[in-house]
């Protein structure tokens, strides 16, 4: 399996998950994406169609605590940025997009430390 057929299959996974699940005002959605050398993570509300708070591994109260922002570690701080993040705003509650990408590894790592940031899903 190439690359693009690899993406191909995602961006069809996520059509998939996407159909199914969606953020509101009271429950957002937090939107995960991976790169081979950083994390993302994105908390959005789809009634309104906004990004309410966004955290990778590039900003600044993520990046002066990693070395390298493609691990498991660095996924997991930045679950607990997003979750701090979100708590300052006054959400406790999201529904959790992987993007099409499997769960296990960062992406694993990255809902693990929002759960332990206090977030609910």
């Amino acid at each position: 399996m190439d690359t693009r057929e690899k993406m191909e299959s995602r961006l069809r996974r996520k059509k998939r998950i996407r159909k199914k699940i969606s953020g509101t005002t009271v429950k957002p959605r937090l939107c995960v994406f991976k790169s081979l050398k950083n994390m993302y993570a994105q908390i959005i509300d789809d009634s309104t169609g906004r990004v309410v708070a966004g955290v990778s591994t590039l900003t600044g109260e993520v990046k002066g605590g990693i070395k390298y922002g493609g691990n498991v570690g660095s996924a997991k701080k930045v679950g607990e940025a997003i979750a701090k993040k979100a708590l300052d705003l006054g959400i406790k509650e999201i529904v959790f997009d992987r993007n099409g990408f499997k769960y296990h590894g960062r992406v694993k790592a990255l809902a693990e430390g929002a759960r332990e940031g206090g977030l609910i899903f």
